[in-house]
């Protein structure tokens, strides 16, 4: 018995290499989980449900048969992907979980999170962030054709890389009084997150007891969480040679 957790794939087809990874994680790993989280940023960008691409459709339907085979799959939003929405659930058999979600793993309570809200010092992000998660701005954008929203997608993504290339890498890490407050807000000792590409478990300095568990990237390697009712790890899948559907 484990349950598997996995963040900041970011999919692109231009990493086959990346791409090729999870196909072989979902089938070979996946396949045999109690259930799969998926905590944000699956997606290098995701511009919306209605993206017709071979691309997407690999991946819609790589999540439609993990579900199938009755393998419960959740999905948190990220920053890349915060577009995802109900039409991609009903195609997947996907459940889209509130961006904090309380879970129970075996007897343990535990908040689990994309992670981008944790860092409070990134104020620039933060209210790029409030802006683009309004209801009626996404209802708008939603409406778009898919050609226009591929342009305004790549300014904002040329924005993000410039952004992004300018600030401290300390800027862009969790703030340690927010974790404490989710933890504490949630009543629990154990928190799940990505979104800083810093793969790691933390023993709260504060509290010994509370542990923060951060989701690694898949930018080298495929980085995964296995957790099951006899402990844990955080590890590594290499890349090989891509799987065809």
């Amino acid at each position: 018995m484990h349950t598997l957790f996995i963040s900041d794939l970011h999919l692109t087809p231009h990493r086959p290499d990346i791409t090729g990874c999870f196909f072989q994680f979902m089938r070979n790993e996946a396949v045999n989980a109690d259930a799969l989280y998926v905590l944000g940023d699956l997606f290098d960008f995701w511009i919306g449900d209605d993206d017709p691409t071979d691309f997407a459709n690999q991946i819609r339907q790589e999540f439609k048969r993990l579900t199938q085979h009755g393998v419960p799959c959740y999905f948190i939003h990220g920053n890349r992907d915060f577009l995802v929405g109900r039409r991609f659930a009903r195609q997947t058999g996907v459940t889209l979980l509130d961006e904090e979600a309380t879970i129970d793993l075996y007897g343990t309570k535990a908040v689990i999170l994309h992670g981008d809200t944790l860092c409070t010092h990134d104020v620039r992000y933060l209210a790029f962030r409030e802006k683009v998660h309004q209801p009626w701005l996404q209802w708008l954008f939603n409406r778009l054709p898919y050609w226009v929203k591929k342009r305004i997608v790549a300014k904002i993504q040329t924005d993000i890389r410039s952004d992004k290339s300018q600030k401290a890498m300390e800027i862009m890490d969790v703030t340690p009084d927010e974790v404490i407050r989710v933890m504490e807000r949630h009543q629990v000792n154990l928190m799940i997150h990505g979104h800083t590409h810093r793969p790691a478990i933390h023993q709260l300095s504060d509290d010994p007891q509370k542990t923060r568990i951060v989701l690694g990237d898949w930018y080298t390697q495929g980085s995964v969480l296995v957790y099951s009712d006899s402990g844990y790890s955080l590890g590594n899948r290499l890349f090989t040679q891509q799987s065809s559907l």
